[in-house]
């Protein structure tokens, strides 16, 4: 079988200093990241809705990667992309989703990892004064997490991101009263990866996923980047033996020469308890 080949340098698609999370994982493999300067990745979408973002979150991810190797005329490129909202089932809990995306632009393979955040620091207030906002400001961990504010509600256009200090917390604040004072002033939790830290570890966290897959390489072609791809549900029931929805067996390969292999459940369950059975517990 050949050796697989990484290659020591990767463009990294970010203006928000991610390199901080990123780069450590990728230099145990002996890569070097790259950012170019002057790269503009808000234009494929920003959090406060400015630019909104087209097409998923691969596809963002995937046009900051491309953008990168473009600017830096390397071959391979890496980006990442978060989303965050309201928890879609557990009331007044957020919720945040990242991938993490590598790109060989010469062959096509794209690897991508993905991590699902269930306490991140993502949350949002309407206050009437700077008073009223040091409860917030102290539950998001500010000044390390910096503050958007905005006049109103939900939605609208933020008059200040990146705050960081009170005296401009107050100014953005009494603007924002002034222009919408029967709706108060809209605080949020900026979630750019350089203004907080919460985001910024579980980017790191990602990192350290997609370097372990790209450092297992294929065992029919040596590409890097073999590892789980997607999961079969249909694990038996215990009691009937008919499926259910829980995972049965996870699908490993290779994202260039589409080899794969199904593997049992990491937690070695065979069987199904009967709660989880659509027929036994209908």
């Amino acid at each position: 079988m050949r050796r697989m080949i990484l290659p020591n340098r990767a463009a990294l698609g970010t203006m928000h200093g991610k390199a901080v999370a990123i780069a450590p994982p990728m230099a145990r493999l002996g890569i070097t990241l790259e950012v170019p300067d002057g790269l503009d990745t808000d234009r494929f979408g920003t959090f406060t809705n400015e630019t909104p973002r087209l097409g998923t979150m691969d596809d963002a991810a995937r046009a900051k990667a491309c953008a990168a190797i473009a600017a830096t005329g390397l071959s391979v490129g890496i980006a990442s992309e978060g989303a965050y909202r309201p928890h879609p089932w557990i009331p007044f809990l957020p919720i945040g989703r990242e991938v993490l995306l590598w790109r060989n632009e010469e062959t096509g393979q794209e690897v991508i990892e993905r991590l699902t955040d269930e306490a991140p620091c993502y949350d949002n207030a309407i206050v009437f004064s700077t008073d009223e906002a040091a409860t917030f400001l102290a539950s998001i961990g500010f000044p390390q997490t910096a503050v958007i504010v905005a006049p109103g509600g939900q939605g609208a256009a933020p008059l200040a991101k990146g705050l960081q200090d009170l005296g401009s917390v107050d100014d953005a604040i009494q603007r924002a009263l002034h222009l919408w004072g029967t709706g108060g002033a809209f605080l949020q939790t900026d979630m750019r990866a350089h203004l907080n830290p919460r985001r910024m570890e579980t980017i790191g966290r990602l990192a350290e996923r997609l370097a372990a897959r790209l450092g297992t390489g294929c065992p029919v072609c040596a590409a890097p980047g073999w590892g789980l791809l997607r999961v079969e549900t249909g694990l038996p029931c215990s009691w009937c033996d008919g499926p259910t929805l829980l995972v049965k067996t996870e699908v490993h390969g290779c994202t260039l020469c589409g080899s794969e292999k199904s593997l049992p459940r990491t937690d070695g369950a065979c069987t199904a308890d009967p709660g989880h059975c659509p027929t036994c517990n209908p």
